[in-house]
Protein backbone atom coordinates (compact mmCIF):
# COMPACT_ATOMS: atom_id res chain seq x y z
CA UNK A 1 0.00 0.00 0.00
CA UNK A 2 1.32 3.45 -0.96
CA UNK A 3 1.41 5.59 2.20
CA UNK A 4 1.08 8.76 0.09
CA UNK A 5 -2.30 7.55 -1.14
CA UNK A 6 -3.48 6.93 2.42
CA UNK A 7 -2.34 10.38 3.57
CA UNK A 8 -4.16 11.98 0.65
CA UNK A 9 -7.33 10.02 1.41
CA UNK A 10 -7.26 11.10 5.08
CA UNK A 11 -6.72 14.75 4.14
CA UNK A 12 -9.64 14.78 1.69
CA UNK A 13 -11.83 13.04 4.28
CA UNK A 14 -10.86 15.58 6.97
CA UNK A 15 -11.36 18.66 4.81
CA UNK A 16 -14.27 17.42 2.71
CA UNK A 17 -12.64 19.01 -0.31
CA UNK A 18 -10.11 18.07 -2.99
CA UNK A 19 -9.13 21.74 -3.27
CA UNK A 20 -8.48 22.16 0.45
CA UNK A 21 -6.54 18.87 0.51
CA UNK A 22 -4.21 19.98 -2.28
CA UNK A 23 -3.47 23.21 -0.39
CA UNK A 24 -2.52 21.29 2.76
CA UNK A 25 -0.52 18.64 0.90
CA UNK A 26 1.24 21.21 -1.31
CA UNK A 27 0.36 19.39 -4.52
CA UNK A 28 -1.93 20.18 -7.43
CA UNK A 29 -5.61 19.28 -7.44
CA UNK A 30 -5.02 16.91 -10.35
CA UNK A 31 -2.41 15.07 -8.24
CA UNK A 32 -4.92 14.66 -5.39
CA UNK A 33 -7.58 13.40 -7.83
CA UNK A 34 -5.15 10.94 -9.40
CA UNK A 35 -4.10 9.56 -6.01
CA UNK A 36 -7.70 9.05 -4.91
CA UNK A 37 -8.52 7.40 -8.24
CA UNK A 38 -5.58 5.00 -7.82
CA UNK A 39 -6.76 4.13 -4.32
CA UNK A 40 -10.33 3.56 -5.49
CA UNK A 41 -9.10 1.37 -8.34
CA UNK A 42 -7.02 -0.72 -5.90
CA UNK A 43 -9.97 -1.19 -3.54
CA UNK A 44 -12.55 -1.64 -6.26
CA UNK A 45 -14.98 0.84 -4.69
CA UNK A 46 -15.60 4.59 -4.91
CA UNK A 47 -14.52 6.32 -1.68
CA UNK A 48 -16.00 9.79 -2.24
CA UNK A 49 -19.09 11.33 -3.76
CA UNK A 50 -17.83 14.38 -5.66
CA UNK A 51 -19.91 17.51 -6.14
CA UNK A 52 -19.45 21.26 -6.50
CA UNK A 53 -19.92 21.50 -2.72
CA UNK A 54 -16.97 19.20 -2.02
CA UNK A 55 -16.34 15.52 -1.36
CA UNK A 56 -18.31 13.26 0.99
CA UNK A 57 -17.29 9.77 2.03
CA UNK A 58 -19.28 6.91 0.55
CA UNK A 59 -20.26 4.01 2.84
CA UNK A 60 -17.17 2.19 1.57
CA UNK A 61 -15.08 5.29 2.28
CA UNK A 62 -16.44 5.48 5.83
CA UNK A 63 -15.46 1.86 6.43
CA UNK A 64 -12.02 2.35 4.91
CA UNK A 65 -11.23 5.50 6.95
CA UNK A 66 -10.52 3.67 10.21
CA UNK A 67 -8.27 1.20 8.39
CA UNK A 68 -6.42 4.04 6.69
CA UNK A 69 -5.77 5.72 10.04
CA UNK A 70 -4.60 2.43 11.57
CA UNK A 71 -2.26 1.74 8.65
CA UNK A 72 -0.77 5.25 8.90
CA UNK A 73 -0.25 4.84 12.63
CA UNK A 74 1.46 1.45 12.22
CA UNK A 75 3.67 2.84 9.47
CA UNK A 76 4.67 5.84 11.56
CA UNK A 77 5.36 3.69 14.63
CA UNK A 78 7.59 1.43 12.55
CA UNK A 79 9.40 4.38 11.01
CA UNK A 80 10.02 6.01 14.38
CA UNK A 81 11.04 2.78 16.08
CA UNK A 82 13.66 2.10 13.43
CA UNK A 83 14.90 5.70 13.74
CA UNK A 84 15.41 5.60 17.54
CA UNK A 85 19.08 6.47 18.18
CA UNK A 86 21.38 4.00 19.91
CA UNK A 87 21.15 4.29 23.68
CA UNK A 88 17.44 5.24 23.67
CA UNK A 89 14.53 2.88 24.17
CA UNK A 90 11.47 5.00 23.37
CA UNK A 91 10.46 7.84 21.10
CA UNK A 92 8.12 10.79 21.62
CA UNK A 93 7.30 13.50 19.08
CA UNK A 94 5.89 16.88 20.10
CA UNK A 95 4.38 19.43 17.74
CA UNK A 96 3.64 23.06 18.54
CA UNK A 97 2.94 26.43 17.05
CA UNK A 98 5.95 28.74 16.95
CA UNK A 99 4.86 31.06 19.79
CA UNK A 100 4.35 28.12 22.16
CA UNK A 101 7.85 26.69 21.86
CA UNK A 102 10.05 29.21 23.75
CA UNK A 103 8.21 29.37 27.11
CA UNK A 104 6.39 26.02 27.12
CA UNK A 105 7.69 23.56 24.54
CA UNK A 106 11.42 23.92 25.25
CA UNK A 107 10.89 23.70 29.01
CA UNK A 108 8.71 20.64 28.51
CA UNK A 109 11.54 18.97 26.62
CA UNK A 110 13.96 19.81 29.46
CA UNK A 111 11.63 18.25 32.02
CA UNK A 112 11.06 15.11 29.93
CA UNK A 113 14.78 14.56 29.38
CA UNK A 114 15.52 15.05 33.07
CA UNK A 115 12.99 12.41 34.15
CA UNK A 116 13.39 9.90 31.30
CA UNK A 117 16.93 10.06 29.84
CA UNK A 118 16.29 7.10 27.52
CA UNK A 119 13.42 8.92 25.76
CA UNK A 120 14.28 10.08 22.24
CA UNK A 121 12.40 13.33 21.50
CA UNK A 122 11.61 14.78 18.09
CA UNK A 123 9.82 18.06 17.43
CA UNK A 124 7.61 19.49 14.70
CA UNK A 125 6.72 23.11 14.01
CA UNK A 126 3.65 24.38 12.20
CA UNK A 127 0.24 25.96 12.29
CA UNK A 128 -2.84 24.12 13.56
CA UNK A 129 -3.75 22.40 10.28
CA UNK A 130 -0.28 20.92 9.77
CA UNK A 131 0.17 19.74 13.35
CA UNK A 132 -3.34 18.27 13.47
CA UNK A 133 -2.63 16.29 10.31
CA UNK A 134 0.55 14.96 11.92
CA UNK A 135 -1.42 13.98 15.04
CA UNK A 136 -4.02 12.11 12.98
CA UNK A 137 -1.33 10.30 10.97
CA UNK A 138 0.68 9.38 14.07
CA UNK A 139 3.70 11.49 13.11
CA UNK A 140 3.17 13.49 16.32
CA UNK A 141 1.95 12.05 19.63
CA UNK A 142 1.24 15.32 21.49
CA UNK A 143 0.97 18.97 20.55
CA UNK A 144 0.60 22.48 21.94
CA UNK A 145 -1.88 24.57 19.95
CA UNK A 146 -3.91 27.75 20.28
CA UNK A 147 -6.79 26.57 18.09
CA UNK A 148 -7.08 22.77 18.34
CA UNK A 149 -9.22 20.76 15.98
CA UNK A 150 -11.30 17.84 17.23
CA UNK A 151 -10.56 14.60 15.40
CA UNK A 152 -11.25 10.92 16.19
CA UNK A 153 -8.45 9.49 18.32
CA UNK A 154 -7.37 12.85 19.75
CA UNK A 155 -7.86 14.21 23.27
CA UNK A 156 -7.89 17.99 23.83
CA UNK A 157 -7.04 19.43 27.26
CA UNK A 158 -6.52 22.99 28.49
CA UNK A 159 -2.81 23.78 28.86
CA UNK A 160 -2.36 27.43 29.82
CA UNK A 161 -4.68 30.41 30.05
CA UNK A 162 -2.52 33.02 28.38
CA UNK A 163 -3.29 36.70 28.72
CA UNK A 164 -2.48 39.08 25.91
CA UNK A 165 -1.07 42.40 27.17
CA UNK A 166 -0.23 45.55 25.26
CA UNK A 167 3.49 46.37 25.24
CA UNK A 168 5.56 49.06 23.54
CA UNK A 169 9.23 49.48 22.75
CA UNK A 170 9.34 52.82 24.58
CA UNK A 171 8.31 53.81 28.13
CA UNK A 172 5.20 55.82 29.03
CA UNK A 173 3.31 54.82 25.89
CA UNK A 174 -0.42 55.55 25.95
CA UNK A 175 -3.36 54.06 24.07
CA UNK A 176 -3.06 56.90 21.56
CA UNK A 177 -0.58 54.85 19.53
CA UNK A 178 -1.55 55.96 16.01
CA UNK A 179 1.08 54.73 13.52
CA UNK A 180 3.12 52.91 16.19
CA UNK A 181 0.60 50.09 16.60
CA UNK A 182 1.14 46.64 15.10
CA UNK A 183 -1.99 44.50 15.02
CA UNK A 184 -1.26 40.81 15.67
CA UNK A 185 -3.85 38.40 14.30
CA UNK A 186 -4.53 36.21 17.32
CA UNK A 187 -7.70 34.80 15.78
CA UNK A 188 -11.37 35.80 15.35
CA UNK A 189 -12.25 35.92 19.07
CA UNK A 190 -9.39 38.31 19.82
CA UNK A 191 -10.19 40.41 16.73
CA UNK A 192 -13.82 40.77 17.84
CA UNK A 193 -12.99 41.66 21.45
CA UNK A 194 -10.23 44.01 20.29
CA UNK A 195 -12.61 45.86 17.94
CA UNK A 196 -15.06 46.47 20.81
CA UNK A 197 -12.46 47.53 23.39
CA UNK A 198 -10.10 49.48 21.10
CA UNK A 199 -12.04 50.60 18.01
CA UNK A 200 -9.51 53.33 17.22
CA UNK A 201 -6.80 50.67 16.76
CA UNK A 202 -8.87 48.27 14.67
CA UNK A 203 -7.63 49.40 11.26
CA UNK A 204 -3.91 49.32 11.95
CA UNK A 205 -1.62 50.03 9.04
CA UNK A 206 0.56 47.03 9.87
CA UNK A 207 -0.73 43.53 10.66
CA UNK A 208 1.34 40.47 11.52
CA UNK A 209 0.18 36.88 11.71
CA UNK A 210 2.71 35.68 14.28
CA UNK A 211 3.28 37.04 17.79
CA UNK A 212 6.98 36.14 17.91
CA UNK A 213 7.54 38.08 14.70
CA UNK A 214 5.76 41.13 16.11
CA UNK A 215 7.79 40.94 19.34
CA UNK A 216 11.09 40.99 17.44
CA UNK A 217 9.83 43.72 15.13
CA UNK A 218 8.73 46.22 17.78
CA UNK A 219 11.69 45.48 20.07
CA UNK A 220 13.99 47.06 17.46
CA UNK A 221 11.67 49.87 16.36
CA UNK A 222 9.20 52.32 17.79
CA UNK A 223 6.12 50.18 18.03
CA UNK A 224 3.51 48.46 20.18
CA UNK A 225 1.57 45.19 19.99
CA UNK A 226 -0.47 42.69 21.98
CA UNK A 227 1.67 39.75 23.09
CA UNK A 228 1.32 36.89 25.63
CA UNK A 229 2.18 38.05 29.16
CA UNK A 230 4.38 35.04 29.87
CA UNK A 231 6.34 35.55 26.66
CA UNK A 232 7.22 39.20 27.26
CA UNK A 233 8.40 38.96 30.87
CA UNK A 234 12.05 38.55 29.90
CA UNK A 235 11.89 41.58 27.61
CA UNK A 236 10.11 43.61 30.29
CA UNK A 237 12.78 42.70 32.83
CA UNK A 238 15.48 43.67 30.33
CA UNK A 239 13.80 46.99 29.57
CA UNK A 240 13.43 46.36 25.85
CA UNK A 241 9.63 46.36 26.12
CA UNK A 242 7.28 48.29 28.40
CA UNK A 243 3.68 47.79 29.46
CA UNK A 244 1.15 50.28 28.11
CA UNK A 245 -0.88 51.69 30.99
CA UNK A 246 -4.66 51.29 31.15
CA UNK A 247 -4.68 48.87 28.21
CA UNK A 248 -7.27 46.08 28.37
CA UNK A 249 -6.02 42.50 28.62
CA UNK A 250 -7.45 39.66 26.54
CA UNK A 251 -7.60 35.94 27.44
CA UNK A 252 -5.91 33.59 24.99
CA UNK A 253 -5.86 29.92 26.05
CA UNK A 254 -3.47 27.31 24.71
CA UNK A 255 -4.27 23.59 24.54
CA UNK A 256 -2.52 20.27 24.77
CA UNK A 257 -3.66 17.69 22.21
CA UNK A 258 -2.82 14.02 22.75
CA UNK A 259 -3.22 10.87 20.71
CA UNK A 260 -5.40 8.52 22.74
CA UNK A 261 -3.12 5.54 22.01
CA UNK A 262 0.01 7.08 23.51
CA UNK A 263 2.19 4.66 25.52
CA UNK A 264 0.83 4.67 29.10
CA UNK A 265 4.13 5.33 30.85
CA UNK A 266 5.11 8.08 28.44
CA UNK A 267 1.61 9.60 28.67
CA UNK A 268 1.77 9.81 32.48
CA UNK A 269 5.24 11.36 32.38
CA UNK A 270 4.32 13.79 29.59
CA UNK A 271 1.21 15.04 31.38
CA UNK A 272 3.00 15.39 34.73
CA UNK A 273 5.96 17.32 33.32
CA UNK A 274 3.74 19.55 31.18
CA UNK A 275 1.63 20.39 34.23
CA UNK A 276 4.75 21.47 36.11
CA UNK A 277 5.93 23.62 33.20
CA UNK A 278 2.49 25.23 32.90
CA UNK A 279 2.44 25.99 36.63
CA UNK A 280 5.79 27.79 36.34
CA UNK A 281 4.58 29.74 33.30
CA UNK A 282 1.44 30.77 35.16
CA UNK A 283 3.56 32.25 37.95
CA UNK A 284 5.56 34.29 35.44
CA UNK A 285 2.35 35.46 33.83
CA UNK A 286 0.88 36.48 37.19
CA UNK A 287 3.89 38.73 37.82
CA UNK A 288 3.34 40.54 34.52
CA UNK A 289 -0.39 40.92 35.20
CA UNK A 290 0.42 42.33 38.66
CA UNK A 291 2.73 44.86 36.99
CA UNK A 292 -0.04 46.01 34.66
CA UNK A 293 -2.46 46.42 37.56
CA UNK A 294 0.12 48.30 39.63
CA UNK A 295 0.92 50.63 36.76
CA UNK A 296 -2.76 51.27 36.04
CA UNK A 297 -3.47 52.04 39.70
CA UNK A 298 -0.51 54.45 39.90
CA UNK A 299 -1.62 56.41 36.84
CA UNK A 300 -5.26 56.65 37.96
CA UNK A 301 -4.48 57.95 41.44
Amino acid sequence: MDITLLKTFVEVANTGSFVAACDRLFVTQSAVSLRIQRLEDSLGHPLFVRSKAGAVLTPAGQQFERYALSLLKIWEEARQQIAIPEGYTRAFTIGAQYSLWPRLGFRWIDALRAEMPDLSIRTELGMTDRITRFLVEGVVQAALLYTPQLRPGLIVEKALDDELVLVASYPDATLDLKDDYVFVDWGPEFTHAHAIALPHLTNAGLTMGMGAMAADYIAHRKGAAYLPARAVKRRLDAGSLHLVANAPRFPYPSWAVWRDDLDDEVAVLARRTLAAVVQAAEKEQEKVVELTETKDDYLTE
